[in-house]
């Protein structure tokens, strides 16, 4: 007797039912099309309220990138996903009025790199040459928003930020730890390099690299990192320590990648606006406070945050402009200003200082890049 044919089907035979057709494709890229602009409609609708409305629902664009990485299950990595989201809310906002954001220019610098990171590609840029050009910006209602370095992990506090924060009556209402990736770029082979130019900063943060791979070029100071790239574009001889992004834009070689002698190199962002960020049960507080100059003043004041339980984050002292032996102390802890513990430690706080300022409070964000 002949055997029955098995009707169970062979792993190719399988494969090839399961294979998603290019109409089901193109069908899902409708629906995804649909729902991008749906949700864009409803961000105009609520950004048609007032300002507040819009700076409120802006600020909670952190929320919805860490919660989107969150729940991201793959096959897409978490860096894609927070882009493609962080586009969609630059987008959106778009439709509804476009944001300003100004920072330290010029274009493909480390500061750049973190405003497209925050804010996405669809706001508008607002490039200046200082960073106090950045808090006038956003005192004189230029721009809605402005970001500026305050902190790197290797070089340490950002003194011309500090001092801006200090005077301005503008909020912190966000942050952005960026990963700090430095590149060799050039024109020429490595072996030809005799000068290597980038910021200060940049330089010192490869120093080691620079001395062991690179023993006889001499490193030369300038204003960016995008200055030093164009400075490389012009002689073989010449390389530029920046981002493999302001490599690209400039037409470089990337000679070596990820010289950054700390692997850990992140810079800390803030982003300043007229009002601190909204509560998301995951924030910080920054403020800045001034003491009487006598024994166990700090001691005392850093005694506040301990009985309040609240966990500092950052500490710094700044001293006064021309006053001997004064100082300004900049303070982080983990909490929102209006939390009940953070209210009771300000009270107290502020029976201590001569000085105080809440700089704002913002959602903790996680480093990128």
């Amino acid at each position: 007797m002949a055997k029955k044919k098995s009707s169970k089907k062979t792993p190719a035979a399988s494969a090839d039912r399961k294979k998603p057709s290019l109409r089901q494709v193109e069908k899902l890229d409708r629906e995804i099309l649909a729902l991008v602009n749906r949700r864009a409609e409803l961000t105009l609708q609520r950004a048609s309220l007032d300002a507040s409305t819009r700076a409120q629902t802006f600020e909670a664009d952190s929320q919805v990138l860490q919660e989107a990485v969150e729940k991201n299950k793959g096959p897409l990595q978490d860096d894609s996903v927070r882009a493609i989201f962080r586009e969609l809310l630059s987008g959106s906002h778009e439709v509804a009025r476009r944001i300003c954001v100004s920072y330290l220019g010029p274009e493909y610098t480390y500061s750049h790199l973190a405003v497209i990171a925050k804010f996405g590609q669809s706001v508008e840029l607002a490039p200046v040459g200082t960073i106090a050009a950045v808090f006038e910006e956003v005192e004189r209602g230029h721009a809605d928003y402005g970001l500026v370095p305050i902190e790197n992990s290797t070089d340490g506090r950002v003194t011309d930020s500090l001092d801006c924060l200090a005077r301005s009556n503008v909020k912190i209402c966000g942050e952005v730890p960026l990963r700090i990736r430095h590149c060799l770029l050039g024109i020429g082979a490595r072996s030809e390099i005799r000068q290597v130019f980038s910021k200060p900063q940049a330089l010192s943060q490869c120093r080691q690299w620079v001395a062991k791979h690179l023993p006889g070029a001499e490193l030369l100071e300038v204003a960016s990192t995008a200055e030093a790239a164009q400075k490389a574009t012009r002689d073989p001889k010449v390389a530029a320590l920046a981002s493999q992004q302001a490599g690209a834009n400039y037409s470089l070689a990337v000679l070596a990648k990820n010289i950054e002698d700390n692997p850990d190199n992140v810079t800390r962002f803030a982003v300043i606006g007229s009002e601190s960020g909204k509560r998301t049960e995951n924030d910080k507080t920054a403020l800045v406070y001034e003491l009487d100059h006598h024994p166990g003043a700090l001691a005392d004041s850093m005694g506040i945050f301990k009985r309040h339980k609240l966990n500092l984050t950052w500490i710094e002292s700044f001293p006064l402009p021309g006053q001997r032996g004064r100082y300004l102390f900049f303070v982080e802890f983990q909490g929102h200003a209006d939390d009940l513990r953070a209210r009771r430690a300000l009270a107290s706080l502020e029976k201590k200082a001569t000085r105080l300022t809440v700089l704002g409070s913002y959602a903790h964000a996680e480093a990128i890049g």
